[in-house]
């Protein structure tokens, strides 16, 4: 089989340093009264985004916050929320943004490493926030101050977002972003998802995390667009907004595009005002790409992480049903992509790029000596130059000699009417040194049997690939953020007896 042509290369970017509060200053002077952000029937336009934000660093000023310091924020999805971190860049200062999903004590943990001087939230965690600094502000409190006298504007370089990982394996990280990373980053999205004024941008993710900031939402603001913004994901919603919004684009995980196809108003909703559908994620189940392509909408993939901006590679629509599984091609000759130790064919992906974060916090290194993010996924590079992800280097086991990449068989079973979800683990056995063991969480009603599994898998793939053990859970032990915590699961299966099938 000849391979299939690569795309047109990804245009160049230039890395020109710049903030963004000079970005969306220069927004405001051009576009004025152009809508900015839609929410809960209000709409926020660009001049009145940057006087927001100006208010709010004039602020977080006037409350003695200088260049360097920290200022959290805990709340839902909210217009404030941007100017928030616009002022924040205004003046220098970092914002911290919490998932609010959290337990209290994960917080505290938080606050406790970043040490912030002030905690700011919106109304529905307003008893929290007291509870856990004693310098707290409510988000619309911010707008009360102002001032004539100006602080010392924040530069390019200057630390502006300090995001947390997920901690999946371990203990979450701090990221830190400069205002350059975001920068860039927003340039890359911009021009690979196309964005421009006309667009709307439906924003269902939360902000907290840079998926929901980076990936379209604040590209959107560079590019002119308008923002149509959700308080938080819930499926009855999402789909009311494209029906009514009439968005261009719009970002999904794979946990909420299954909730919309499953919801009952999935068929009945006009999604035809959607030139695409762009997906977070390093692997995405076929059989939901499927579904969205069979209403005539391209689903196109960002492959990145919290310490890369997050666009890295990312697959573009014209791509996207020859290309279905991959996360596509990098996103621009600015953003260099390489694997290191490959073995069969698969080595590990590292990103060297603009966007890249700048460290991690405090002051840890995020990027080997030259440069390298080494992100711990596994990919393989085509004769096209496509990339795709087999899994995490953490989660690889190697059964009677054999390399078995998780992902493979998860993104094979999803696919499989009765599945609802599923995780591959890799437990110890006495004779191969590691199996793979299939738990999944069953849709209900279902009544599949290990030999029906077996068999829709073996068609597919090589026998030794097959998982070796099959259990049935309730659900997936899973982080703040939904990513399934398979070292929590591992040690949940090895330590109870649970129902195999």
């Amino acid at each position: 089989m000849q391979p299939l042509a690569a795309p047109s290369p990804q245009p160049t970017t230039p890395i020109t340093p710049t903030t963004l509060w000079q970005m969306l200053d220069a927004q405001a002077a051009l576009l004025l009264d152009k809508p900015a952000l839609r929410f809960e029937g209000q709409t926020t336009s660009y001049a009145q985004l940057a006087s927001h934000a100006q208010a709010m660093a004039a602020s977080l000023h006037a409350r003695g916050l200088q260049s360097g310091d920290r200022v959290a924020y805990v709340g839902l999805n909210h217009p404030l929320q941007l100017a928030l971190l616009f002022a924040c860049a205004r003046v220098g200062i970092i914002l911290m943004p919490l998932n609010y999903r959290l337990a209290a004590a994960e917080w505290q943990a938080l606050l406790q490493d970043a040490q912030p001087s002030l905690l700011v939230s919106d109304a529905m965690w307003q008893e929290q926030a007291k509870e856990l600094m004693q310098r707290h502000a409510l988000l619309h409190e911010l707008l009360a101050q102002q001032q004539d006298a100006a602080p010392t504007p924040g530069k390019a370089s200057s630390p502006v977002l300090l995001v947390y990982t997920s901690g999946t394996t371990g203990q979450p990280k701090g990221v830190l972003h400069t205002q350059h990373n975001l920068c860039q980053n927003m340039a890359l999205a911009v021009i690979n998802t196309a964005l421009n004024a006309t667009d709307l941008v439906a924003t269902v993710l939360p902000l907290f995390h840079v998926g929901g900031l980076c990936i379209q939402t604040l590209p959107a603001l560079k590019a002119g667009a308008c923002v149509s913004l959700l308080s938080r994901f819930e499926p009855s919603a999402a789909l009311h907004q494209i029906q009514r919004e009439r968005p261009t684009l719009t970002l999904h995980v794979p946990a909420t595009m299954r909730a919309l196809i499953q919801h009952a108003d999935w068929m009945a909703t006009d999604l035809s005002s959607l030139r695409a559908v762009w997906a977070g994620s390093s692997v995405l189940p076929a059989n939901l790409i499927e579904t969205f392509h069979a209403r005539g909408i391209p689903v196109c993939n960002v492959y990145g992480s919290t310490e890369t901006g997050p666009f890295s590679i990312c697959l573009l629509p014209d791509k996207s049903v020859s290309h279905l599984g991959s996360c596509g091609w990098p996103a621009g000759d600015v953003v260099e992509v390489k694997l290191a130790n490959e073995q069969q064919d698969v080595g590990e992906v590292c990103i060297r790029a603009p966007n890249v974060a700048q460290r991690y916090w405090p002051d840890l290194p995020l990027t080997d000596s030259e440069g390298w993010f080494h992100t711990g996924d596994l990919a393989r590079r085509e004769p096209d130059g496509s990339y795709w992800i087999v899994g995490r280097s953490k989660d690889m086991l190697i059964s009677g000699g054999e390399n078995i990449y998780p992902a493979e068989i998860e993104n094979l079973l999803a696919a499989i009417p009765g599945i609802a979800e599923c995780a591959v683990i890799g437990l110890p056995d006495a004779r191969w040194g590691e199996v793979a063991a299939a738990c999944v969480v069953l849709q209900a009603g279902s009544r599949l049997n290990v030999e029906e599994l077996s068999s829709a898998l073996s068609a597919q793939m090589a026998r030794y690939k097959l998982p070796r053990q099959w259990h049935v859970l309730p659900e997936l032990p899973k982080t703040a953020l939904g990513k399934v915590q398979k070292e929590q699961l591992k040690h949940l299966i090895l330590q109870s007896h649970l129902h195999s099938i």
